[in-house]
């Protein structure tokens, strides 16, 4: 795991002024290439192949090509075998030189071949071009600019694992619009896009060429809606078989390995496997709140608890307060770059500085709530998928009346007649447009998001509507919301985390599996997977609905972070964003939530992540 920088002509101390910002993600080792074309640099955390001759730009035989790499290929033993059958010649054992000659063999199909996680950049100075890949899943980042014509009449290229990279080429800051109004509509900002005008992420499944002063984007892997596996002892037994070589993949390393362990089944079966694939006890990783309430937010934690006693493992606990929050929320953020304003990533950059004292390499269970159907919006979407086969007439007058009268819910006549595909998602995952229209200015309430969404994935890419769901989250939230999260907390205490339940092959199984295998009552979510990884449940997990994993970030706002939150959403905090908010309305909005009138959490948490950012990123 590593941070890679580069770009497309040579300044020395630039291209090592890009590896000082990102010293964090690789602070083991640092390499560097430069000629005329191109300046390459590396910030290298050593997990596979300590030695100096696994040491970043890696070159090929005749010193044609190099590569710089972040990231884990879990099958590159597999790979190198072959690569050497072939007659490629290797200097190291790390899988950072398999990419390289793999692609002497495969070109642009490289991606198509590895198993793992990864964001690199290959080098062929023949042809004087660079190719970019970012893994199916997007689970690391990679961030690009491209000018095609500056001021010197030359196009600039440049890449890097971080923004704060990028931006130590001076590029102007200023807020991408398009992107500003997709942040407060679902609170991330959706791939290609990032709040920076000019920057933008490569999208998770592509990769990218550079060439004579032009960019090429290209798509080489996707879901498609193929034929369902119908017998359920299939799905499990190839379910089963798949998670378990993944788990046995990921736990290859070269340097300590725990496992970031939760109430859930996700990390769990992780946690089950590993005990069995391994030889001693694990070490295992959890975080917790001190607050009053603590029995409330620490259900996950004290399940947990009892999960490590029953595997045995070395378990290490964390619990984090509301000062804890105040006094690292900037940090967070700095090292977020993008604006993503969810509280859980306070306690997790915290319990990934305590894991980094002991271990290199965490595995997680990220991933399994999106494709094996555990969120309960896919159950309410199975619903209302069902009530709007009623009669036209009981669903627009009748039953809507009875049952706002019953559940004491507004506007349920308008949620439950919901079109599928799009705007069904966004009735689940969007802001509401009226609590936008009290705290934004009007010039920045645009409504662009739906079309976004329609225009990048078809409405038609599945005939199952709870699967298109899934379908989006994977490739929108699950990217740009939760891994990217994942990544910078991790990263920014140098920590590699690993998902086993996101390995290519399993998202593939997954998306063949049908929902009525997957969707089923409260107690009863991600069935099949619960099926499947029965024997490494314990008793005290199986059976619980799902239970999302909340920081008390309501409290804090109450208690510790009141003073805080305040100085934040005042107009005198970042004089520039009054362009953009009605503060006097921010105001009121913050007093309803202290005051315990309205719940408003999300649209405060939203607009203090931007104010801090705005006031680290473009004020700066």
């Amino acid at each position: 795991m590593c941070g890679i920088n580069g770009f497309n002509f040579r300044d020395e101390a630039l291209i090592k002024k890009m590896n000082d910002v990102t010293r964090h993600r690789g602070p083991d080792d640092e390499g560097f290439y430069f000629d005329n074309n191109v300046s390459l640099g590396n910030d290298r955390l050593s997990i596979i192949d300590l030695s100096e001759n696994a040491r970043q730009p890696i070159w090929n035989e005749d010193k044609t090509k190099c590569v710089v790499f972040n990231g884990e290929i879990y099958n590159f033993q597999e790979l190198r075998k072959g690569l050497l059958e072939r007659g490629h010649k290797f200097i190291s054992k790390s899988d950072t030189e398999v990419i390289l000659h793999l692609y002497e063999d495969k070109k642009e199909k490289t991606p198509e071949y590895l198993n793992g996680i990864f964001a690199f950049a290959i080098y062929d100075k023949n042809k004087n071009e660079l190719f970019l890949a970012r893994d199916r899943s997007g689970v690391k980042p990679l961030y690009y600019y491209f000018d095609p014509s500056t001021s010197s009449g030359q196009a600039k290229f440049v890449f890097s694992s971080e923004i704060k990279a990028i931006l130590a080429h001076g590029i102007k800051r200023e807020i991408d619009e398009e992107a500003l109004a997709h942040y407060f509509r679902l609170f991330f900002v959706p791939s290609p896009y990032t709040l920076f005008s000019g920057i933008k992420k490569l999208p998770p499944a592509h990769y990218l060429v550079y060439r004579q002063g032009q960019i090429y984007l290209k798509k080489y892997w996707d879901l498609e809606d193929l034929p369902e596996i119908e017998s359920p002892k299939e799905i499990k037994e190839k379910l089963l078989f798949l998670i378990k070589d993944a788990v046995r993949r990921q736990l290859i390393s070269d340097r300590p390995l725990g496992i970031f362990l939760s109430g859930g089944i996700d990390s769990t079966s992780v946690l089950g496997i590993a005990a069995e694939l391994s030889a001693g006890p694990i070490k295992t990783f959890s975080v917790g709140y001190d607050i009053e309430e603590g029995d409330k937010f620490n259900r996950d934690f004290y399940l947990a608890r009892e999960t490590s006693k029953h595997y045995g493992t070395i378990h290490r606990e964390v619990l984090v307060t509301d000062i804890d929050a105040r006094d690292n929320i900037e940090k967070v953020i700095w090292h977020m770059e993008e604006p993503v304003p969810n509280s859980v990533q306070i306690p997790t950059f915290i319990l990934s500085k305590e894991a980094k004292k002991e271990v290199a390499v965490v595995l997680g269970g990220d991933g399994g709530d999106e494709i094996f159907g555990g969120y309960p919006r896919y159950r309410y979407n199975q619903l209302i998928e069902t009530y709007q086969f009623l009669p036209l007439f009981l669903r627009k007058n009748v039953l809507p009346k009875f049952l706002e009268l019953v559940l004491k819910k507004k506007n349920l006549a308008e949620k439950l007649n919901t079109p599928r595909g799009v705007s069904r998602y966004l009735l689940f995952m969007g802001e509401k447009s009226e609590i936008l229209s009290q705290v934004l200015k009007e010039g920045f309430r645009k409504n662009i998001t739906e079309d976004f969404l329609r225009k990048n994935y078809p409405e038609n890419k599945f005939k199952d509507p709870t699967k298109y769901l899934m379908y989006l989250d994977l490739f929108t939230w699950l990217v740009d919301e939760s891994l990217i999260r994942s990544d910078k907390m991790t990263m920014a205490a140098s920590l590699e985390e690993r998902v086993p339940i996101l390995d290519h092959r399993l998202v593939e199984l997954a998306f063949r599996i049908p929902t009525k295998y997957k969707v089923r009552g409260k107690k009863d979510n991600k069935w099949i997977f619960r099926e499947a990884v029965k024997k490494y449940l314990p008793p005290h997990i199986l059976g619980k609905e799902k239970r999302g994993w909340f920081p008390p970030a309501s409290k804090w706002l109450r208690r510790g972070m009141k003073d805080f939150a305040y100085s934040v959403l005042s107009p005198g905090y970042c004089q520039d964003t009054q362009e953009y908010f009605d503060f006097s309305q921010i105001r009121k909005v913050l007093d309803d939530h202290i005051s315990k009138k309205k719940y408003n959490l999300d649209i405060i948490w939203s607009l203090i992540t931007f104010q801090i950012w705005y006031k680290q990123f473009i004020e700066k």
